[in-house]
């Protein structure tokens, strides 16, 4: 399953992260379909070189010219005027694996995420109060369908 070997790429590289997105929506118990995996970091120039090589390291490629040092030094500019909110990574052999590394949210802590038992192993997802907060700032529609999904549990 794909989402774990994302998940264990990131924990092998010792990168403190959380998926977010429809994939946590659904760990959680809401259901949502979903394609990539989103995934948001703590944020540091460490974590974010991380989490690049780790990504890189399973044959996934940027979807656009950047690197994480680019981009941990330009966050705001790229968050203000390119209005890039995910930095996607892609296999070019097969399209459906996806990563989106959520670029205007940041896990403080891991006391803000739980480990989740799934049939390929443990997955590491926001916890349900922050996931709520985070899709409440986004504001767009899908995320504010999650929001009620997440809140009728």
């Amino acid at each position: 399953m794909f989402i774990h070997d994302v998940c264990t790429a990131l924990d092998n590289a010792g990168v403190m992260y959380a998926i977010v997105g429809g994939y946590a929506v659904s760990l959680h118990g809401a259901i949502r379909g979903t394609v990539d995996v989103d995934v948001a970091i703590q944020w540091s120039l460490k974590n974010l070189l991380l989490a690049e090589k780790a990504l890189k390291q399973m044959g996934l490629v940027s979807r656009i010219p950047i690197n994480a040092e680019n981009l941990f030094r330009c966050r705001d500019e790229y968050i203000r005027e390119r209005n890039l909110i995910a930095w996607n990574f892609y296999d070019p052999r097969n399209l459906t694996k996806q990563v989106d590394l959520i670029v205007n949210y940041d896990v403080e802590n891991i006391q803000n995420t739980k480990l989740v038992q799934t049939v390929s192993g443990q997955v590491r997802i926001l916890s349900i109060d922050c996931l709520i907060k985070m899709k409440e700032m986004s504001g767009r529609p899908q995320d504010l369908a999650d929001v009620e999904a997440l809140k009728s549990l």
